[in-house]
């Protein structure tokens, strides 16, 4: 799978100062040397690794493309365990477009997205949890996702799984031993052993499926569903929100038909909000598909933003109720009284005096009204525990998708030794635990697999 090209690509964003080219392969350091005359006049290849020279950037016909500075890096102590060079030219389009294209002349190839990063996992220096790390701590864009990426890039997940797999490898060899002797009659481990030792694995795994919830509200941000009857003020405050004009507002009813949503990170925390369509009756057709996607996001939201009109708030409350309250249960709800410049104190009070104990506040989209204690509000309610760096928390779909296959197997070892089925049986689920395991770390991880995961890493890492 590994392959012996020398690549090439541009590793940092349009529009700086300075902009990185990085090559990496087997020919890497002589295809540099190729258009590159440093200051000494003396080669690349000829120079101590881990060093950097001054000098110009050639033409084909000898013409100065630019004044760089080349870092060089000799296998297997780089990145990708590869002879490396990191190219270091301003930072014009123009400029890193001629120096790409007199590598690839030369010999170079343009990398793939995510190839060096691949390389990496492919020459030993990671393991495929680690290069999963390096995409989300490019993506994170909050102080937790970066933590949680940074532990998990050091190798913070990779120890415990190393850790459990040891406890699985010590569970199936003791079972293993016994299949050895099985017609002496003879056994070495007593079941109370290997059922405390298999309970001790379940809470390690269960420990790490249950960490996804929060890992992945780290990661993508908690869905917060803005729901409500038409010209509630839900639009507007998704605006006020994001701060953008992301979402129609109007007087007239049924304005959004469709689902928009947008991120924004409040106090640290990352949030996703879904503006929906108004919830009312209807006859046409549109508005009713988007009122059906209403509901579906509700269903999907970790927190539910009920908005009221503060001017119909005894009507819609008494409407709607029904159709809204049930399906928020196991949910975080808060109802939300718009408008609240429009009503008086008094007003004000009997509207706490029905809602009762429920989770409420009163503000006005409009006037900007007590938003910041929304924000409070809202930080308080999804409840995030503080990410230290050595926190480990499952925060990769397929990861998550893995340790619950192993917490199943699990489970059928533990109902298996309750059940005093035999050790060659027990041994085949202990070997599936193993198994997920050793996927998740690319031990028999397949070439599409990987193909899949590092497709949606950027170009140049």
């Amino acid at each position: 799978m590994i392959n012996q090209d020398t690549i090439c690509a541009i590793a940092t964003a349009q529009g700086g100062a300075i902009g990185t080219i990085r090559v990496s392969g087997v020919n890497a350091i002589e295809i540099t040397d190729r258009i590159f005359v440093s200051q000494s006049g003396k080669k690349l290849i000829e120079r101590r690794p881990y060093s950097v020279a001054f000098g110009q950037i050639l033409s084909d016909k000898k013409e100065v493309i630019d004044e760089t500075l080349v870092s060089v890096f000799h296998a297997p102590h780089s990145y990708t365990g590869e002879n490396s060079t990191e190219i270091m030219c301003h930072g014009s389009s123009y400029i890193l477009q001629q120096v790409m294209q007199l590598l690839i002349k030369n010999g170079c190839r343009s990398a793939l997205p995510g190839e060096y990063t691949q390389r990496a996992f492919l020459n030993g220096k990671m393991d495929l949890s680690q290069a999963e790390a390096v995409a989300d701590l490019i993506a994170s864009s909050n102080a937790s996702a970066h933590r949680l990426a940074m532990n998990q890039m050091r190798g913070g997940f990779s120890k415990e799984l190393a850790e459990l797999r040891n406890m699985l490898l010590n569970f199936t060899s003791m079972i293993e031993l016994e299949l050895d002797f099985s017609e002496e009659d003879i056994e070495f481990v007593d079941r109370k052993e290997l059922c405390r030792l298999a309970d001790q694995i379940e809470i390690f795994i269960f420990r790490l499926v249950n960490s996804f919830s929060v890992g992945n509200a780290i990661k993508n941000g908690i869905p917060v569903a803005i729901i409500g009857e038409t010209n509630a003020g839900k639009s507007t405050l998704l605006n006020l929100l994001v701060n953008e004009e992301r979402a129609i507002v109007s007087d007239i009813h049924g304005t959004t038909r469709d689902v928009i949503e947008d991120t924004i990170n409040i106090q640290g925390v990352t949030f996703r909000f879904i503006d929906t369509a108004g919830i009312r009756e209807t006859t046409d057709t549109v508005e009713a598909l988007g009122i059906e996607r209403t509901f579906q996001k509700l269903d999907q939201a970790s927190i539910v933003l009920w908005m009221i009109d503060c001017t119909t708030a005894q009507t819609q409350y008494e409407t709607f109720s029904k159709k809204i309250m049930p399906r928020c249960e196991g949910k975080k709800l808060i109802q939300l009284f718009n408008k609240v410049d429009l009503i008086t104190s008094e007003q004000q009070k009997k509207l706490s005096v029905l809602v009762g104990n429920a989770i409420h506040l009163f503000v006005s989209a409009k006037q900007r009204e007590n938003i910041s204690q929304l924000e409070n509000l809202l930080v308080k309610t999804a409840a995030l525990p503080q990410i230290n760096q050595s926190d480990v928390i499952v925060t990769n779909v397929r990861h998550y998708e893995a340790l619950v296959r192993v917490l199943e197997a699990i489970h059928r070892v533990q109902a298996g030794l309750k059940n005093s089925l035999p050790s060659d049986l027990l041994s085949q689920d202990i070997r599936e635990c193993i198994f997920y395991l050793s996927d998740i770390v690319g031990e028999v991880t397949t070439e599409d697999i990987l193909g899949n995961i590092f497709k949606n890493f950027c170009i140049g890492k």
